[in-house]
């Protein structure tokens, strides 16, 4: 029996070639209303109360929206709320939200805020893995038709950095539909439609014709999203012509995409931090040591990584990446010192080393994810951190990061946990660093009372000086102990199109938002985006995260 990879790919590949041969794809496009496009990775859920993997949104940012949004600048701007205000009573705050009016879900029904408090009790029911981002929201009373206030029951810093969190769902949707029905048939405000699905295979779209923001817009008329998850064959699909647009151009190759003609190439910044989890939760176990954990950090070469493994398409981090809240420049990586990982295994009490189970993500996630976690778990064989490395797709991956399900993650897991853009850890550092419970610690494998405690403080400080100076406090203690892992990179991810295409990346779905997507020079709301090669790549990055040169093309 071959294993299961390998069965993966050959059915692709067959995919790929009867793509070609159909050539039905091809007549379609040709009339600018059907684009065909690849994604790496797909999501695992589209139920926006009940997502806790950041693919998700790949797909339900085409259906759904948020009350707030980031701009392609990276500036907070308002979204399906018209006007919001933080006010003050009894001493707590409390957020007062105005709805736009006019807003259509794609059933022909008006956006209310009924809705949004349908919202909020489904996002905040303790089965909803995202609960705790609205542990601090009491309730949400409806004032009118638009007008709705979030009663907050302690300050929480979170929020607005969440763009407030809720996301727009149709109450009379959900009731009628029910949990697996939403999944199956998604139906939100966004710009486009659901037609079909086919797990692991393709997603098919059609343009929302009444949508708030500017009607069709320039986009196509229907658009084919296929799963495309090895990086030969997506590629290859792209130069043959299968699809239009493709993302997560792998970095050895985005050399040679510059080259290519009809082409435009966009580089951005994923506001994913990257990071290795260590289970150091267990008393008798070597992962509980700090000293072992230093020595992992000093035994990975991640500048090395990131020049020769990733094509230096990562800018690397100590804690937090540049620009992001609270981030300090004088906290400096754990340097790659070989020997003194050693010694520090050794006064650990382990100088013969110790073997340990080392988790690998091999869904392109991120780009080259899998070949990073296998050059880091070499790195650490080499000082005497022996990996039984085992490789794991990206349903099973996101399942062993939970705490509290089964398999355990009884070791170490090269993972990741988006901080936003331009980025603040709050939301992150209560899911990986605080230790589990009570909603805390979703994804957490360390217990330090002192950490927890500071970082209850940060989400429910909102005085800006402090809050900032709590999260370099908590940036330095957790870099000492090695608390919560060890911080890696932040990845830059890199997006290809034909240029029949117009195409303006927006920052949501961790870039791939196709809300300005269309036809070339037929004006409306898409914007044309040239080739990003040299400084015009690194100005984009610079923006989101003052990265130096070097990291961004």
């Amino acid at each position: 029996m071959q294993p299961r990879a390998y069965r993966r790919t050959s059915w692709s590949l067959t995919a790929l070639l009867a793509l070609i041969l159909a050539g039905g794809l091809a007549s379609a496009r040709a009339n600018d209303e059907h684009f065909v496009i690849a994604f790496g990775a797909e999501p695992t859920q589209l139920d926006p109360t009940r997502t806790s993997a950041g693919v998700d949104a790949y797909f339900m940012s085409l259906f759904y929206e948020t009350l707030l949004a980031i701009d392609p600048d990276l500036d907070q701007i308002n979204w399906l709320a018209e006007d919001w205000r933080i006010e003050e009573r009894d001493g707590l705050p409390v957020i007062f939200v105005k709805l736009r009016e006019g807003v259509m879900f794609h059933d022909g029904t008006e956006l209310t805020a009924t809705d949004l408090a349908f919202a909020y009790e489904r996002t905040s029911d303790p089965i909803s893995r995202t609960a705790g981002r609205l542990r601090y929201v009491d309730r949400v009373d409806v004032l009118d038709r638009y007008r709705f206030e979030m009663v907050l029951n302690a300050p929480d810093a979170a929020l607005i950095p969440g763009n407030l969190v809720l996301t727009a769902i149709s109450a009379a949707h959900f009731a009628r539909e029910g949990d697996e029905g939403v999944n199956l048939r998604p139906m939100g405000t966004g710009p486009y439609r659901f037609i079909s699905r086919k797990p692991r295979e393709e997603l098919v779209i059609e343009r929302f014709d009444d949508y708030w923001r500017d009607g069709p817009g320039n986009r196509p008329k229907r658009i084919t999203i296929k799963i495309i998850p090895e990086d030969t064959t997506r590629v290859a699909a792209f130069k043959t012509g299968a699809v239009d647009w493709m993302d997560a151009v792998p970095p050895a190759q985005i050399e040679s995409f510059k080259s290519l003609p009809g082409v435009r190439m966009a580089s951005r910044p994923a506001p994913n931090n990257m990071y290795i989890n260590i289970n150091a939760e267990q008393p008798r176990h070597p992962l509980s040591n700090v000293k072992v954990r230093q020595a992992i950090a000093h035994a990975i070469d991640f500048d090395a990584i990131i020049e020769y493994i990733l094509y230096k398409q990562g800018i690397r981090t100590a804690q937090l990446a540049p620009g992001s809240t609270g981030y300090d420049p004088t906290l400096e990586p754990y340097p790659y010192d070989p020997d003194r990982a050693r010694a520090l295994l050794a006064e650990a009490g382990y100088a013969r080393g110790i073997n340990v189970p080392c988790y690998n993500l091999t869904t392109p996630r991120e780009p080259y994810m899998k070949e990073m976690g296998e050059a880091m778990f070499a790195y650490m064989g080499v000082i005497g951190i022996r990996c039984r490395i085992v490789q794991l797709e990206y349903g099973a991956w996101i399942n062993l990061a939970r705490v509290g399900v089964r398999p355990y993650m009884d070791g170490i897991l090269s993972t990741m946990w988006g901080q936003g853009l331009p980025g603040n850890p709050t939301e992150a550092w209560g899911g990986h660093v605080h230790s589990s419970g009570d909603g805390w610690g979703t994804y957490s494998y360390h217990k330090d009372p002192e950490l927890d405690a500071m970082i209850e403080e940060i989400r429910t400080t909102m005085d800006q000086t402090r809050h900032v100076e709590l999260i370099q406090q908590v940036a330095r203690i957790r870099h000492e102990r090695v608390a919560g892992g060890i911080p890696t990179y932040r990845p830059l991810i890199t997006f290809a199109w034909r240029d029949t295409i117009d195409f303006n990346p927006w920052p949501q779905a961790f870039w791939r938002s196709m809300l300005e997507i269309g036809p070339a020079g037929k004006g409306g709301s898409a914007k044309g985006v040239p080739s990003e090669s040299g400084s015009a790549g690194r100005a984009t990055a610079a923006r989101a995260l003052a990265a130096t040169s070097g990291t961004a093309e």
